[in-house]
């Protein structure tokens, strides 16, 4: 799964580099963690559009986003068939932009070794994702997303089975154009990275706590994981609930 990422560009340079008509003032994240706001890009009447919207799709045949499930990431080999993501995959599709994301590995003593990954060449990353816009009983709208996951390419399998699904150039303009492009016609984009393509390094283990924010997260530490006995394991939250939340 893909359950932390950073953004460190600056919101100028994301709009430049992600072709939007937008900007969204934003400064540079590195523990972005489910259920927080997020930029997302998506094509819509005002054309290729940065919004705010919630790391965890709720589709908008939901009644109450608090009783639905905590659903961060679809898995690419299934999605196009699952009732929470089928209208998404043909009709809502998005990226969110990233500079990096974490990675949890099991090591032998059970202890998890946190990984920050990027792209080999340093270039920023679009992750493939799916959106839904919630409206309320009383009119409220929200905008929510999923990152979506394929199974891990040859440089990062060491670290874990699964990678999110990564967009570069021409593969991102086909992915946002729904109307123009069937999901069957840009499916093949939707696959691990081939060898040489990642990078990634051991970061610090507090990276595991939702709350920690700086540049010392991304920063690659010594492959020895030493916990201490108070330090806790991370866990995702399973309910709506959290600062940021955006319901």
């Amino acid at each position: 799964m893909c359950g932390r990422y950073a953004v460190t560009l600056p919101h100028e340079a994301m709009a430049q580099i992600f072709k939007t008509d937008n900007v969204i003032d934003s400064v540079p994240r590195y523990n972005i963690a489910p259920t927080q706001p997020v930029i997302a890009i998506w094509n819509d009447a005002m054309g290729r559009t940065a919004k705010l919207a919630r790391w965890g799709l709720v589709p908008h045949w939901v009644k109450d986003p608090r009783e639905f499930p905590l659903i961060i990431n679809a898995r690419a080999e299934t999605m196009a068939q699952k009732p929470t993501f089928r209208d998404a995959v043909n009709h809502n599709r998005c990226i969110i932009p990233a500079s990096g994301y974490y990675e949890w590995h099991t090591l032998p003593n059970g202890k998890k070794q946190p990984y920050y990954i990027t792209l080999a060449s340093g270039a920023p990353i679009a992750l493939a994702g799916l959106y839904s816009n919630w409206i309320g009983p009383e009119g409220e709208e929200v905008d929510t997303v999923a990152t979506i996951t394929v199974p891990a390419g040859p440089d990062v399998a060491h670290i874990h089975d699964r990678m999110p699904a990564l967009l570069q150039g021409e593969q991102i303009d086909s992915w946002l154009d729904v109307r123009g492009t069937r999901f069957d016609e840009v499916s093949d984009a939707i696959a691990p990275q081939p060898r040489g393509v990642m990078a990634s390094h051991p970061v610090s283990v507090r990276v595991n706590s939702a709350t920690a924010e700086g540049p010392d997260l991304i920063e690659a530490v010594s492959e020895t994981l030493t916990v201490a006995p108070d330090d806790k394991p991370m866990k995702v939250k399973k309910k709506f609930s959290g600062q940021m939340d955006l319901f």
